[in-house]
């Protein structure tokens, strides 16, 4: 089936999503939308397996649920004794340390989400030649496949920053942007902005207000203050793209507190809180116009089979290049799930049976 098809598939033929896919080539050839999994079973095998998932940054609730992710893939499979947790707190050299640290006790299998993109590629590097199955996921690696790491899923970040930026121009048609990225030179907040900017193209009269993302942390209190200091400086702010929709609500909260309207919202990664504050507005007439693909806490079960499948010596079919679903879209009638009884964080879209995922926010 043809990347094409496939979106015509998930999406609807009718779909603003579809055009704007068929009119770009910025998706992978192969990839699959991060709520279609494989069977891990295949790749179990019967030698005990430690596993390791490393964050640069795990200070928030994606973080949390991608772990449990990994861990919920992780019990397909009996021989996959431990599932471990390291949060390095935005420090590269603690992210390094914990590689190197993980590889020396002897774990099978180190999964890393890639927030320091290519600078981390020595350390994956030694921790391969040390005999481990690394595999960083999240973001396309410019690193040597079976030399630096056995596998390296990555969330297709430029298109969905691209589809961001033509919805955008769609919805608006003229206006003025900003885009909200996470920590000082993210490399996928820098990916996601480039597509972002690239959608943005063709349509000149949305001019993006800066070019570089607004630096949030990922961090709701500090995105909110980041907004707030937009709307200082700039009177006109038509919409906001995002990588994070912690962000997105933290943006929501700083119109609120200003008493301003909401301008259009394109994001990922998609949180109850938010959804249902939308389905609230939407109720009161006072609805904005908004995207969200969502679903990306999965792709660390993507890795994970990927690491499983490279030690068993099997070929993985599933490809390298993932996409977030669409979870809500205004402009197509495509409302976001809203569960009062479930944590405001919780994310709805998550590939976590709903029982394990109501488990992990009771925490």
């Amino acid at each position: 089936m043809s990347t094409i098809d496939k979106c015509r598939k998930a999406l609807g033929a009718g779909s603003i999503l579809l055009a704007s896919l068929s009119a770009t080539t910025s998706f992978a050839d192969d990839f699959v939308f991060v709520n279609k999994h494989g069977d891990i079973t295949p790749f179990c095998g019967t030698e005990p397996v430690r596993v390791a998932l490393i964050d640069g940054y795990g200070g928030n609730s994606w973080r949390k649920t991608a772990f449990a992710e990994i861990k919920d893939e992780a019990s397909k499979c009996s021989n996959i004794t431990e599932v471990v947790y390291s949060d390095a707190g935005g420090d590269a050299q603690a992210y390094n340390a914990a590689i190197n640290g993980f590889a020396a006790q002897g774990y099978e299998v180190i999964v890393t989400f890639t927030d320091f993109g290519d600078a981390a590629i020595p350390a994956y590097r030694a921790a391969t030649q040390a005999g481990v199955t690394m595999v960083p996921y999240f973001s396309n690696l410019g690193g040597q496949m079976g030399v630096d790491y056995v596998a390296n899923p990555y969330e297709d970040a430029y298109a969905a920053g691209k589809i961001f930026g033509e919805w955008v121009g769609k919805t608006i048609k003229k206006g003025k942007t900003v885009f909200l990225g996470g920590l000082p030179g993210s490399a996928s907040s820098v990916t996601f902005l480039d597509g972002y900017k690239e959608g943005l193209k063709a349509y000149p009269d949305v001019e993006l207000l800066d070019d570089n993302f607004i630096v949030t942390n990922w961090n709701p209190a500090d995105a909110q203050k980041a907004v707030a200091g937009l709307i200082a400086k700039y009177p006109q702010i038509d919409a906001i793209g995002s990588d994070y929709g912690v962000t997105s609500l933290a943006a929501m909260k700083a119109y609120e507190a200003a008493g301003l309207p909401m301008p259009a919202m394109a994001f990922i990664a998609t949180n109850n809180e938010y959804s249902c504050k939308y389905m609230d507005a939407k109720a009161a007439g006072k609805a904005w116009p908004q995207l969200a693909l969502s679903g990306t806490t999965a792709d660390v079960r993507f890795a994970l089979r990927a690491a499983m499948a490279a030690r068993a010596g099997v070929e993985n079919p599933e490809p390298r290049a993932l996409v977030a679903f669409p979870f809500a879209n205004s402009e197509e009638g495509l409302d976001p799930k809203c569960d009062p009884s479930m944590p405001p964080d919780a994310d709805l879209a998550s590939s976590l049976p709903i029982d394990k995922l109501k488990q992990l926010f009771a925490q």
